[in-house]
């Protein structure tokens, strides 16, 4: 794959691409344990996570030439998790919600991850939607990194799993 064109398309799953999900996933996780990260390092996710988020409605895929370079769950209802904040969200309305972003080998450093979460903001406002909502491990440097050059707010942190996690908002317009 050489140059990322605009012919991107961020669509639902279809369970018949759980084993490529599955395997973008893998190589993320993997890719966090290098970089030193704790994320993903305890068996999740996982192939019945991504079930989980197909089942949901809550699987999508960033496709170019209908090939996945990303995966993301997506949600438009509420994350109960982020009920309870340390901290203060910006909006208290209908928000998206991003969990489990994970970008293909083959598009690593192609600004997948970028255009994913521009394709989210765009489908948020589809579904009247203005305010997205996402949590990150604090030493997930590259997600952090694509939170900031998007111009998602620091709103506190919230608790998954028995962990905190840096909490971000944006308002979209």
């Amino acid at each position: 794959m050489s140059q990322i064109t605009e012919n991107l398309i961020l669509r639902k799953v279809d369970i018949s691409e759980v084993p490529q999900i599955w395997n973008i996933l893998q190589d993320a996780i993997e890719q966090r344990r290098l970089d030193g990260s704790t994320q993903w390092q305890d068996g999740y996710p996982n192939e019945l996570t991504i079930h989980t988020d197909i089942e949901n409605d809550h699987g999508y895929v960033l496709t170019e030439n209908n090939i996945i370079l990303a995966y993301a769950a997506i949600l438009f209802d509420k994350e109960p998790a982020y009920e309870d904040i340390e901290g203060q969200w910006l909006t208290d309305g209908d928000y998206t919600a991003v969990h489990r972003v994970a970008v293909s080998k083959l598009a690593k450093g192609k600004g997948i991850a970028t255009k994913l979460f521009e394709k989210i903001e765009g489908l948020s406002i589809e579904h009247n939607i203005y305010s997205i909502k996402v949590d990150t491990n604090f030493d997930n440097i590259p997600m952090l990194k694509i939170l900031d050059r998007l111009k998602y707010t620091y709103c506190g942190e919230v608790f998954f799993r028995g962990g905190a996690r840096k909490a971000y908002e944006k308002k979209l317009a």
